[in-house]
C-alpha cells in the first residue's frame, strides 16, 4: 500500500492533525489496515477502497483500532484525491454512514474540503459516568459551564462533551489514560470533547484520545460536527450559523475548524478545512505532540 501523510485543518505542515491516507487499499485486511496504522502511527488512518456504483469505501484505524468515522482523514482523504483526480464531489461509505464530501481551491491555490456529517444526536450522559469522568480528568462541577450542559453527542462517532468557562481548566489537560480508555470502551466514546466557549461561534477544544492509543487530537472533525449537531438541538446556537473551533493550541500543532450549522433537527453538520501534505522529510512517526504521555 501507497501511505500517504497530510496534515488537516492547518495550511502548515507542523499544525493541525496528521493522518494517514490510502488512496487504494483494495485487498487489504483488518490486519493489514491495522498494522499499517500502526506503522504510521498517527491518531487515525484512512483506507479507501472503490464501490461498483462510483462511491469510495472509506474505513479508518487509529493505531489500537478501527473507529467509525473521522473527520480529519476524511478531510485528508478528499484534498489527496483531489491532487490526484481533480476537485469535486465525492461519496464517502462509512461504518457510520454516507458522508458527501466537496473539495474546491482557494484563491490561494490551497484545497479545501467539506464533509457533511450523518445526522448528529445527543444523549444524556449518566450520573455515576459524569462523576467517574471528571474525576479521572480531575475536573470538578464547579468546572463547568452551567450554559453548556455535558451531554454525549454523535456526528459519525460518539463523543461527551464538557464545557469550562476558565482558559486555565482547558489548558491544564492531565488524566489517568487507562482508566480514561475503560470508561470510554464501556460508554462507547470515541473521544472526549472538552470545549470552552470565547463567544456564541467561537470555541476552544481538547479531545483525549486514549481508545485509540493517542493522548491527544490536534484536530478532530468528527468531534466538531458532533459539538455543532449538540448546540442545535440544545437550542444554544441560532441556525444557519458559522462556528469556529480551535483545537492544538496547547499542544504546539494549532489547528481551526470551521463548522456550518443548517436548519432542521436531523440534517448533517457541514465541517470545513484544508489539508497540505507533509514534507519527505518528516518520519512515519513525526508529530510527537499527538502522542505524548501528559505526565512526566
Amino acid at each position: 500500500m501507497e501511505i500517504l501523510r497530510y496534515v488537516a485543518f492547518s495550511t502548515d505542515p507542523e499544525g493541525g492533525n496528521p493522518a494517514g491516507v490510502v488512496l487504494d487499499a483494495d485487498g487489504a485486511d483488518d490486519a493489514a489496515m491495522l498494522a499499517a496504522a500502526a506503522e504510521v502511527g498517527y491518531s487515525e488512518t484512512a483506507f479507501v477502497t472503490r464501490a461498483c456504483d462510483g462511491s469510495l469505501a472509506v474505513r479508518y484505524f487509529s493505531p489500537l483500532a478501527e473507529v467509525p468515522f473521522c473527520g480529519h482523514a476524511t478531510v485528508a482523504t478528499a484534498v489527496a484525491h483531489a491532487e490526484r483526480h481533480g476537485p469535486g464531489r465525492l461519496l464517502l461509505r462509512t461504518a457510520a454512514g454516507l458522508v458527501p464530501v466537496t473539495t474546491e481551491r482557494a484563491a490561494d491555490g490551497t484545497l479545501v474540503a467539506t464533509l457533511v456529517s450523518v445526522a448528529p444526536r445527543t444523549a444524556p450522559i449518566g450520573e455515576a459516568e459524569l462523576a467517574e469522568l471528571l474525576a479521572i480528568l480531575g475536573w470538578s462541577t464547579a468546572d463547568l459551564d452551567p450554559d453548556l450542559p455535558p451531554r454525549a453527542a454523535f456526528g459519525g462517532a460518539w463523543h461527551p462533551i464538557l464545557a469550562t468557562t476558565s482558559p486555565d481548566r482547558l489548558a491544564a489537560l492531565d488524566y489517568d489514560m487507562p482508566a480514561l480508555a475503560a470508561l470510554m470502551a464501556r460508554a462507547g466514546w470515541t473521544t472526549v470533547d472538552l470545549v470552552r466557549r470565547e463567544s456564541p461561534t467561537v470555541f476552544h477544544a481538547r479531545n483525549p484520545f486514549p481508545p485509540g492509543g493517542v493522548v491527544e487530537d490536534p484536530a478532530t472533525g468528527a468531534a466538531a460536527a458532533a459539538l455543532g449537531g449538540y448546540l442545535r438541538e440544545l437550542g444554544l446556537v441560532t441556525p444557519p450559523a458559522t462556528l469556529t473551533i480551535h483545537q492544538g493550541v496547547d499542544m504546539g500543532r494549532p489547528s481551526v475548524i470551521t463548522v456550518s450549522v443548517p436548519e432542521g433537527t436531523d440534517t448533517g453538520i457541514a465541517v470545513t478545512g484544508t489539508a497540505v501534505p507533509i514534507r519527505p522529510a518528516t518520519s512515519p512517526g513525526a508529530a510527537p505532540a499527538v502522542r505524548r504521555s501528559p505526565r512526566p
